[in-house]
């Protein structure tokens, strides 16, 4: 994975993911890694990681996979996205791991699969759908009433 071939995909660009604390470990050739360290916010009331938190992880990432093969992509917004939670992801002060991968992509779309990983434990996998965004004054174009 060539963590110079697109920039950086969030810092400020993606607020939520910043506040969740996420990672960025690298994007290029269709593949994608990001991490979190686990703190209590992220838990559900078993003190385990909240399938929200995982489902995010793999949304991002997915899409951040799907976006390393077009250039000319701002963004990939989610059509589609169907996740499996295999065993529960993690307690506070652990770390997860989530690793993306582009399928298969068109001009305009890209079919992605992702993984997330405490350690050497599988915890959920997903596929998604994504539309490759062009423009950044999308959100603008919104009606926000």
């Amino acid at each position: 994975m060539d963590q110079h071939s697109t920039p950086q995909p969030f810092s400020s660009e993606i607020p939520f993911l910043h506040d969740l604390g996420v990672e960025f470990l690298g994007m290029g050739n269709g593949e994608a890694q990001v991490a979190l360290n686990l703190e209590k916010r992220h838990m559900n009331s078993w003190m385990v990681t909240h399938g929200g938190v995982t489902m995010t992880l793999l949304d991002a990432v997915m899409s951040m996979a799907g976006r390393s093969l077009d250039p000319t992509a701002r963004g990939g917004v989610t059509v589609e996205m169907k996740t499996s939670f295999m065993q529960p992801g993690g307690h506070p002060g652990g770390r997860i791991i989530a690793k993306g991968k582009a399928i298969h992509h068109s001009s305009s779309m890209c079919f992605c699969e992702g993984e997330l990983w405490n350690g050497d434990k599988l915890v959920a996998k997903a596929m998604g759908t994504f539309k490759y965004l062009r423009r950044v004054d999308v959100g603008s174009k919104m009606d926000h009433e």
